[in-house]
C-alpha cells in the first residue's frame, strides 16, 4: 500500500564573495520542509506541471528556513568570527520563525528522549580549550566547561568550531551547516508525529535529498539516530525514509552496471562491494558507513529512463544488509511510482518541489545576495 503523506528535505546555498580586496565573504543558507499527499501529488501533471497548482500546494504545505555566515573579512564588532559563528549557529537552530521546533529536535536527538531515560552529552571538544572534556547535563542548552570553564552551547557538540580558525572559516562550515539542518528539518516532522500522534507515521514517507549519512565529527548524531530507529521498531512503529542520491560515485556506478539490468529490479550493495567496486579502498579500517550512515545504499531500476540510488534505514547498522533489513522497503518502492517527476531524469516530486523554495541559486535571488553583501 503507498504511502499517503509525503514530506520533501531539501537545502541551497550561496557563498557571495567581495571582487575587490579584502575579498570578504558571506554564506547564505536556506532549507525547506515541503508536506505533500497523494491527492494533491494526483492533481499536478508528472509532465507539465501548473505553476498555480504548485502555488497552492506550497503556500499550505511549505516550511523554510535561512541564516548567513560571515566567512572571511568580515568583522564583527566586540567578538571573533569564531565565536560569531558559533553563536550564529546556536541562534540559527533555534529560529524563532520555526518556532524554534529544530532546536527541540537537536535536544530530542543528542538526549535520546523518545525513551524517557535522562542521559547527559557524551564528551565533545571544548571550543576553549581544545580538551575533550565538555559535555552538559540532560535538556541543558548552555553549560560551562569542567576544566577552563569556557561558555558553551549545545551547538557546540556538533564541532562546527573543530574547522575554524579565530577570524576566519572555510567553506565548508555553511555546506555542513546546511546538511545538519536539513536532517533537523527531516526529524522534526518525525518527532512531532511520535509525540502527538504516533499512528500518523504509519501513512508517512520521509524523502530527503542526498544520502542518509552525516560526515566527520557531526556523525555523533549518527548513533542516536540509529537507536531511534531501532527503538521504534521494537516498538512496532516503522519509519518511512527514504535519500535519494543524484551525483556522485554511487550514481556513476550505476550509470555503468546499470545498462544490462533487467527493468524493476533491486540491488542492495553490501560493504565488502562498495569498498571494492565503487570506492576502490582495501578493506582495512571499519566497514563502509559504519560511523557516517544512517541507512543502506540500494539501487533500483524501474526502467533505462527512471534509475535511483537510494538510501534507506536499518535500525542499527548492518554491514551487508539484505532487502528484510530495510525499514518499510515494501511500501516506500510502492509509492516511488507515484512521486516521479517527468521534468527531470530520475527526479522526484517532493524533492524537486523542496528544492525550489529552498534555491537560492536562481535570478533573481543570487544578484539580491550579492548586493546585500556589498552593503
Amino acid at each position: 500500500e503507498p504511502l499517503s503523506i509525503i514530506f520533501g528535505v531539501d537545502g541551497s546555498l550561496q557563498i557571495i564573495e567581495s571582487d575587490t580586496p579584502p575579498y570578504k565573504a558571506l554564506a547564505f543558507v536556506k532549507t525547506a520542509l515541503l508536506r505533500l499527499d497523494q491527492t494533491a501529488l494526483s492533481k499536478i501533471d508528472q509532465d507539465s506541471p501548473n505553476p498555480f497548482a504548485l502555488r497552492d500546494i506550497l503556500s499550505n504545505s511549505a516550511l523554510y528556513h535561512a541564516t548567513v555566515f560571515p566567512l572571511r573579512n568580515v568583522k564583527i564588532s566586540g567578538t571573533t568570527n569564531y565565536d560569531a559563528i558559533r553563536k550564529i549557529i546556536y541562534d540559527s537552530i533555534k529560529d524563532p520563525s520555526l518556532e524554534g521546533e529544530p532546536y527541540k529536535t537537536l535536544k530530542w536527538i543528542a538526549y535520546e528522549k523518545w525513551d524517557n531515560q535522562p542521559k547527559r552529552l557524551p564528551l565533545f571538544e571544548c571550543p576553549h580549550c581544545g580538551e575533550t572534556v565538555a559535555t552538559l547535563e540532560f535538556d541543558s542548552d548552555e553549560g560551562n566547561c569542567p576544566d577552563c570553564n569556557g561558555h558553551l552551547y549545545l551547538t557546540d557538540m556538533l564541532g562546527f568550531h573543530q574547522n575554524m580558525i579565530t577570524e576566519a572559516a572555510p567553506d565548508s562550515i555553511a555546506s555542513d551547516y546546511m546538511g545538519i539542518h536539513e536532517t533537523l528539518l527531516l526529524f522534526t516532522s518525525i518527532r512531532h508525529f511520535w509525540e502527538t500522534k504516533t499512528q500518523i507515521l504509519k501513512n508517512c514517507l520521509f524523502v530527503k535529498d542526498g544520502p542518509l549519512s552525516i560526515r566527520a565529527q557531526y556523525s555523533k548524531l549518527v548513533a542516536p539516530i540509529r537507536r531511534f530507529l531501532n527503538f521504534a521498531l521494537v516498538n512496532n512503529i516503522k519509519i518511512y525514509i527514504l535519500g535519494q542520491e543524484k551525483t556522485g560515485r554511487f550514481v556513476e556506478h550505476f550509470d555503468l552496471i546499470g545498462r544490462n539490468v533487467p527493468d524493476n529490479s533491486i540491488f542492495i550493495p553490501g560493504s565488502e562491494y562498495i569498498r571494492e567496486k565503487i570506492q576502490q579502498r582495501p578493506f582495512r579500517g571499519q566497514p563502509y558507513g559504519r560511523d557516517t550512515n544512517y541507512g543502506a545504499k540500494i539501487f533500483v531500476k524501474l526502467n533505462n529512463y527512471t534509475k535511483f540510488v537510494f538510501t534507506v534505514p536499518t535500525g542499527l547498522y548492518i554491514s551487508n544488509p539484505s532487502i528484510n533489513d530495510l525499514i518499510g522497503i515494501d511500501r516506500i518502492l510502492s509509492t516511488i511510482p507515484k512521486m516521479i517527476s517527468s521534468q527531470y531524469e530520475s527526479g522526484l516530486l517532493p524533492i524537486e518541489l523542496a528544492h525550489g523554495i529552498a534555491s537560492l541559486s536562481t535570478y533573481p535571488s543570487a544578484r539580491i545576495l550579492r548586493i546585500f553583501s556589498d552593503t
